[in-house]
Protein backbone atom coordinates (compact mmCIF):
# COMPACT_ATOMS: atom_id res chain seq x y z
CA UNK A 1 0.00 0.00 0.00
CA UNK A 2 0.93 3.36 -0.85
CA UNK A 3 0.29 7.05 0.36
CA UNK A 4 0.39 10.24 -1.15
CA UNK A 5 1.62 13.61 0.00
CA UNK A 6 2.85 16.85 0.29
CA UNK A 7 6.18 17.21 1.19
CA UNK A 8 8.20 20.60 2.14
CA UNK A 9 7.51 23.02 0.73
CA UNK A 10 3.68 22.50 -0.43
CA UNK A 11 3.78 20.76 3.38
CA UNK A 12 6.00 21.05 6.86
CA UNK A 13 8.25 17.68 6.12
CA UNK A 14 10.83 16.72 4.17
CA UNK A 15 10.35 13.94 1.47
CA UNK A 16 12.93 12.19 3.54
CA UNK A 17 10.92 12.82 7.24
CA UNK A 18 7.95 11.63 5.57
CA UNK A 19 9.36 8.52 3.68
CA UNK A 20 11.55 7.41 6.96
CA UNK A 21 7.56 7.55 8.84
CA UNK A 22 5.85 5.75 6.02
CA UNK A 23 8.58 3.29 6.00
CA UNK A 24 7.92 2.85 9.74
CA UNK A 25 4.13 2.47 9.69
CA UNK A 26 4.49 -0.63 7.07
CA UNK A 27 3.65 1.57 3.61
CA UNK A 28 5.16 -0.19 0.19
CA UNK A 29 5.58 3.00 -1.14
CA UNK A 30 5.28 6.64 -1.40
CA UNK A 31 3.72 9.37 -3.82
CA UNK A 32 5.57 12.65 -3.78
CA UNK A 33 2.53 14.90 -4.83
CA UNK A 34 3.46 18.32 -4.25
CA UNK A 35 1.88 21.50 -6.15
CA UNK A 36 3.45 22.44 -9.58
CA UNK A 37 4.03 25.78 -7.85
CA UNK A 38 5.75 24.34 -4.91
CA UNK A 39 8.24 21.47 -6.04
CA UNK A 40 10.61 20.01 -3.52
CA UNK A 41 14.16 19.12 -4.35
CA UNK A 42 14.72 15.29 -3.62
CA UNK A 43 16.55 11.82 -4.79
CA UNK A 44 14.09 9.62 -4.94
CA UNK A 45 16.17 6.72 -5.59
CA UNK A 46 18.57 7.31 -2.59
CA UNK A 47 15.86 7.82 0.10
CA UNK A 48 14.03 4.57 -1.30
CA UNK A 49 17.20 2.87 -0.54
CA UNK A 50 17.42 4.47 2.94
CA UNK A 51 14.20 3.59 3.61
CA UNK A 52 13.47 0.48 1.55
CA UNK A 53 10.03 1.28 0.07
CA UNK A 54 9.35 3.50 -3.05
CA UNK A 55 9.63 6.80 -3.41
CA UNK A 56 7.26 7.70 -6.96
CA UNK A 57 7.87 11.17 -8.33
CA UNK A 58 4.84 12.56 -8.59
CA UNK A 59 2.71 16.50 -9.22
CA UNK A 60 -0.65 17.67 -8.41
CA UNK A 61 -1.53 20.35 -10.98
CA UNK A 62 -3.51 23.03 -9.59
CA UNK A 63 -5.44 25.13 -12.42
CA UNK A 64 -8.04 27.87 -12.14
CA UNK A 65 -9.77 26.67 -15.03
CA UNK A 66 -9.68 23.44 -17.80
CA UNK A 67 -7.41 25.95 -20.03
CA UNK A 68 -4.62 26.79 -17.40
CA UNK A 69 -4.95 22.85 -16.35
CA UNK A 70 -4.63 21.54 -20.08
CA UNK A 71 -1.10 23.17 -20.69
CA UNK A 72 0.31 22.10 -16.99
CA UNK A 73 -0.71 18.55 -17.30
CA UNK A 74 1.03 18.58 -20.83
CA UNK A 75 4.13 20.04 -19.43
CA UNK A 76 4.35 17.58 -16.35
CA UNK A 77 3.16 14.60 -18.47
CA UNK A 78 6.46 13.71 -19.68
CA UNK A 79 8.68 14.29 -16.80
CA UNK A 80 6.59 13.10 -13.93
CA UNK A 81 5.53 9.58 -12.97
CA UNK A 82 2.39 10.54 -11.72
CA UNK A 83 0.29 13.69 -12.63
CA UNK A 84 -2.98 14.71 -10.44
CA UNK A 85 -4.97 17.41 -11.22
CA UNK A 86 -6.69 19.58 -8.26
CA UNK A 87 -10.35 19.21 -8.45
CA UNK A 88 -13.43 20.78 -6.69
CA UNK A 89 -15.15 22.84 -9.62
CA UNK A 90 -17.26 20.88 -12.30
CA UNK A 91 -15.37 22.20 -15.23
CA UNK A 92 -11.91 21.14 -13.91
CA UNK A 93 -13.52 17.94 -12.77
CA UNK A 94 -14.93 17.14 -16.08
CA UNK A 95 -11.75 18.14 -18.03
CA UNK A 96 -9.32 15.83 -15.86
CA UNK A 97 -11.60 12.88 -16.46
CA UNK A 98 -12.04 13.62 -20.42
CA UNK A 99 -8.00 13.91 -20.24
CA UNK A 100 -6.33 10.19 -20.45
CA UNK A 101 -2.80 12.37 -19.49
CA UNK A 102 -4.55 12.78 -15.81
CA UNK A 103 -3.78 10.01 -14.10
CA UNK A 104 -5.73 11.22 -10.47
CA UNK A 105 -8.62 13.54 -10.13
CA UNK A 106 -7.73 14.92 -6.62
CA UNK A 107 -10.24 15.87 -4.31
CA UNK A 108 -13.00 16.09 -6.74
CA UNK A 109 -15.80 16.78 -4.16
CA UNK A 110 -14.11 19.74 -2.87
CA UNK A 111 -15.29 23.12 -2.62
CA UNK A 112 -18.39 23.43 -5.47
CA UNK A 113 -17.12 19.85 -7.51
CA UNK A 114 -19.16 17.33 -7.95
CA UNK A 115 -19.16 13.66 -9.37
CA UNK A 116 -21.97 12.25 -11.73
CA UNK A 117 -22.50 9.30 -13.98
CA UNK A 118 -21.25 11.37 -17.44
CA UNK A 119 -17.99 12.03 -15.27
CA UNK A 120 -17.91 8.22 -14.18
CA UNK A 121 -18.34 6.70 -17.25
CA UNK A 122 -15.34 9.10 -18.84
CA UNK A 123 -13.32 8.11 -16.01
CA UNK A 124 -13.72 4.54 -16.49
CA UNK A 125 -13.47 5.15 -20.06
CA UNK A 126 -9.69 7.06 -20.22
CA UNK A 127 -8.21 5.39 -17.09
CA UNK A 128 -8.24 8.74 -14.84
CA UNK A 129 -8.45 7.72 -10.80
CA UNK A 130 -11.04 9.40 -8.09
CA UNK A 131 -9.27 10.68 -5.10
CA UNK A 132 -10.85 9.11 -1.45
CA UNK A 133 -9.29 12.12 0.26
CA UNK A 134 -10.14 11.36 3.74
CA UNK A 135 -7.88 14.40 5.11
CA UNK A 136 -11.85 15.90 5.97
CA UNK A 137 -12.73 12.82 8.15
CA UNK A 138 -9.47 12.81 9.84
CA UNK A 139 -8.77 16.52 10.48
CA UNK A 140 -11.67 18.49 10.61
CA UNK A 141 -14.98 18.61 12.72
CA UNK A 142 -18.79 19.22 13.08
CA UNK A 143 -20.78 19.93 9.91
CA UNK A 144 -17.78 20.27 7.88
CA UNK A 145 -16.79 16.93 8.81
CA UNK A 146 -20.29 15.35 7.86
CA UNK A 147 -20.50 17.18 4.52
CA UNK A 148 -16.95 15.46 3.35
CA UNK A 149 -18.53 11.98 4.97
CA UNK A 150 -21.62 12.27 2.87
CA UNK A 151 -19.53 13.61 -0.10
CA UNK A 152 -17.17 10.30 -0.03
CA UNK A 153 -19.99 8.31 0.25
CA UNK A 154 -21.67 9.74 -2.63
CA UNK A 155 -18.10 9.34 -4.83
CA UNK A 156 -17.93 5.33 -3.46
CA UNK A 157 -21.46 4.61 -4.65
CA UNK A 158 -21.32 6.43 -8.46
CA UNK A 159 -17.46 4.80 -8.54
CA UNK A 160 -19.47 1.28 -7.46
CA UNK A 161 -21.73 1.33 -10.21
CA UNK A 162 -19.65 2.38 -12.94
CA UNK A 163 -16.89 0.82 -11.75
CA UNK A 164 -14.75 3.86 -12.65
CA UNK A 165 -10.65 3.23 -10.86
CA UNK A 166 -9.78 5.13 -7.82
CA UNK A 167 -7.27 5.89 -5.51
CA UNK A 168 -7.49 6.64 -1.39
CA UNK A 169 -5.35 8.56 0.65
CA UNK A 170 -4.98 10.68 4.13
CA UNK A 171 -3.51 13.56 1.96
CA UNK A 172 -0.84 14.28 4.69
CA UNK A 173 1.19 17.30 4.25
CA UNK A 174 3.46 16.43 7.43
CA UNK A 175 4.86 13.01 9.32
CA UNK A 176 2.47 14.06 11.99
CA UNK A 177 -0.28 13.32 9.60
CA UNK A 178 0.25 10.08 8.37
CA UNK A 179 -1.78 7.55 9.54
CA UNK A 180 -0.79 3.69 8.95
CA UNK A 181 -3.03 1.65 6.60
CA UNK A 182 -4.22 0.12 9.39
CA UNK A 183 -5.58 3.40 10.94
CA UNK A 184 -6.98 4.09 7.25
CA UNK A 185 -8.72 1.23 6.57
CA UNK A 186 -10.14 1.46 10.18
CA UNK A 187 -11.37 5.20 9.58
CA UNK A 188 -12.44 3.60 5.72
CA UNK A 189 -14.62 1.22 7.69
CA UNK A 190 -16.21 3.42 10.15
CA UNK A 191 -17.40 5.50 7.56
CA UNK A 192 -19.02 3.04 5.36
CA UNK A 193 -16.32 1.59 3.16
CA UNK A 194 -14.97 -1.76 3.58
CA UNK A 195 -11.30 -2.97 4.52
CA UNK A 196 -11.10 -4.15 0.63
CA UNK A 197 -12.30 -0.97 -0.97
CA UNK A 198 -9.68 1.13 1.56
CA UNK A 199 -6.77 -1.44 0.68
CA UNK A 200 -7.22 -1.62 -3.02
CA UNK A 201 -7.13 2.70 -3.30
CA UNK A 202 -4.16 2.53 -1.56
CA UNK A 203 -2.14 0.02 -3.19
CA UNK A 204 -3.71 1.51 -6.87
CA UNK A 205 -1.22 4.12 -6.21
CA UNK A 206 2.09 1.81 -6.50
CA UNK A 207 -0.14 -0.56 -9.55
CA UNK A 208 -0.12 3.06 -11.27
CA UNK A 209 3.47 4.19 -10.79
CA UNK A 210 4.43 0.91 -12.28
CA UNK A 211 2.33 1.01 -15.40
CA UNK A 212 3.51 4.74 -16.16
CA UNK A 213 7.03 3.48 -15.30
CA UNK A 214 7.07 1.23 -17.59
CA UNK A 215 5.15 3.06 -20.08
CA UNK A 216 8.04 5.89 -19.83
CA UNK A 217 10.84 3.06 -20.27
CA UNK A 218 12.79 3.15 -23.16
CA UNK A 219 11.46 -0.27 -24.10
CA UNK A 220 7.67 0.56 -24.51
CA UNK A 221 6.53 1.74 -27.87
CA UNK A 222 2.87 1.11 -27.69
CA UNK A 223 0.80 -1.46 -25.96
CA UNK A 224 1.63 -4.66 -26.61
CA UNK A 225 4.63 -3.51 -28.24
CA UNK A 226 8.07 -3.05 -26.85
CA UNK A 227 11.44 -2.95 -27.91
CA UNK A 228 13.28 -5.71 -28.02
CA UNK A 229 10.72 -7.78 -26.82
CA UNK A 230 10.75 -10.66 -29.24
CA UNK A 231 14.71 -10.79 -29.95
CA UNK A 232 16.25 -13.44 -28.30
CA UNK A 233 19.71 -13.52 -26.78
CA UNK A 234 22.57 -15.09 -28.83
Amino acid sequence: MYEAVHAHPDGQSTVERLTETAADYGFEGLVVRNHSSARAEYDAEKIADEAGIDVVCGVEVRADDPQQASGAVGNHRTDETIVALEGGTNALNRFAVENDKVDVLADPMAESGDVNHVLAKAAAENGVRFEFNLAGVLRTHGGRRVRTIQSLRKLGEIVDYYDAPYVVSADPSSHLELRAPRELLAVGEEIGFSREFVEEGLAEWGRLAERNRHVQSESFIEPGVERGRYEEEP
